[in-house]
């Protein structure tokens, strides 16, 4: 699997350049040697093979912390293969530059760091399996991290949403509003945000703008013309995207991530003009996200952000991926679904009271994350000790437990 011309470039590469230099020198000359870049560009591909083969979800390679070593995540757990071959240093390069265009070779080495998405025929006759990537400089070296994307979109039943949120996100019952999807990195937002919308594709004709960056699950249009546009490919960023798509008359409008005021900003004028909006955010609790969401604007503009909040927001579901008992991973859900009352604690700066409603939320297909919990630990799924430690409200999940003693 080591790239067989590794000899033949060092020895064209002085041990004194380093850095930009050494990655341009590189870069050239599996430019100028086609077999070099096939090669190099194949070796990525077995590396992803056998990603597959051992179910990892995560590869890093390159980089001093890596002890020339790949690196897998399988079931959550990161550690080093034996089964593979160390690479230098100078083969990482390679074989990382080997799939970048032009453009993001410029970006990469303007600002270290590049993120992109892949698709690579893994099998013959395969459909292409799908990566996202995040290239980066590591001690002046070039490291990089690739997430495998599911290429089977899980099932809303799957999923285990209630009957009440499903038809909330479904076209067909809700027109408009702000949904969210929140969690960690790696908590499964993305595949979450790719069942919705594919569920809203095979059951409502209608348009579907995804703006993503990068852009990981590619839908075909089936009842619905689904458009993918991609951060730094087909639009400069997330707020110019959802300007853009509102002039491109959708019904739904994908934003991969809430990131920064503006882009807050527009996701609500957008939900305002009555559109219906799924995003993403990186917290850990329907209350956090609230909270992130107003503090992203100064002082004088927070009750103005809430009462549009309010008024706009339909669905949190806050996500985790925790390990079971089994070697894999569930993902265990908070639902906050949107009333009457909800919007009421939100305008008036009462959000701490919210986590009150969820609990007592069943009936409108509302739970919290320790609930969800609890009901994993009762059916044998999870370990006691699991539910404890992936709580929020440790006091909560501590009452929950103790009841079923």
């Amino acid at each position: 699997m080591n790239l067989s011309f590794l000899s033949e470039m060092q020895v064209t590469l002085s041990e004194y350049i380093t850095g930009k230099q050494r990655f341009q020198n590189i870069n050239k000359m599996i430019m100028f040697n086609s077999a070099w870049k096939e090669e190099a560009f194949e070796c990525l591909r077995d590396l992803m093979i056998h990603m597959r083969e051992i179910k990892a979800s995560d590869i890093d390679i390159g980089g001093p912390g890596s002890k020339n070593k790949i690196w897998f995540r399988v079931y959550g757990i990161k550690k080093p293969s034996n089964d593979l071959p160390i690479f230098k240093q100078d083969e990482i390069t390679a074989i990382l530059l080997s799939i970048l265009t032009d453009d993001q070779k410029v970006i990469l080495f303007n600002n270290k760091n590049v993120d992109i998405s892949l698709g690579l025929v893994l099998k013959k006759g395969e459909r292409p399996n799908r990566f996202r990537g995040d290239i980066y400089y590591e001690s002046n070296t070039l490291a990089a991290n690739f997430r495998r994307v599911n290429q089977e979109i899980f099932s809303m039943e799957h999923l285990n949403f209630s009957e009440i949120i499903e038809k909330r996100f479904n076209l067909n019952f809700e027109k408009s509003g702000l949904f969210l999807i929140t969690g960690i990195t790696g908590s499964g937002k993305s595949s979450t945000l790719d069942s919705i919308v594919d569920m809203n594709n095979k059951t409502n004709h209608a348009h579907i703008v995804i703006i993503g960056n990068p852009i990981e699950y590619m839908h075909q249009s089936i009842k619905s013309i689904v458009r993918h546009r991609e951060v730094g490919e087909d639009v400069l960023t997330f707020q110019e995207g959802t300007i853009q798509a509102l002039r491109q008359d959708p019904d739904i409008i994908v934003v991969g991530e809430m990131r920064d005021p503006g882009t807050i900003a527009t996701v609500l004028e957008a939900t305002d003009s009555g559109h219906k909006v799924f995003s993403t955010l990186h917290t850990s609790s329907a209350i956090d996200s609230l909270h992130r969401i107003v503090a992203e604007f100064p002082p004088i503009e927070q009750e103005r952000v809430r009462y549009r909040l309010a008024d706009t927001l339909k669905v949190i579901v806050s996500q985790k991926l925790v390990p079971d008992k089994f070697g894999k991973l569930v993902m265990i859900k908070e639902v906050l679904s949107v009333n009457s009352s909800v919007q009421a604690a939100i305008k008036n700066n009462n959000i701490g009271e919210i986590y009150q409603m969820i609990t007592e939320g069943k009936k409108s297909g509302m739970l919290t994350l320790e609930q969800d919990l609890f009901t994993f630990y009762k059916k044998g799924i999870i370990m006691k000790e699991v539910a404890m430690n992936y709580a929020n409200n440790k006091k909560r999940i501590n009452q929950l437990l103790a009841y079923s003693a």
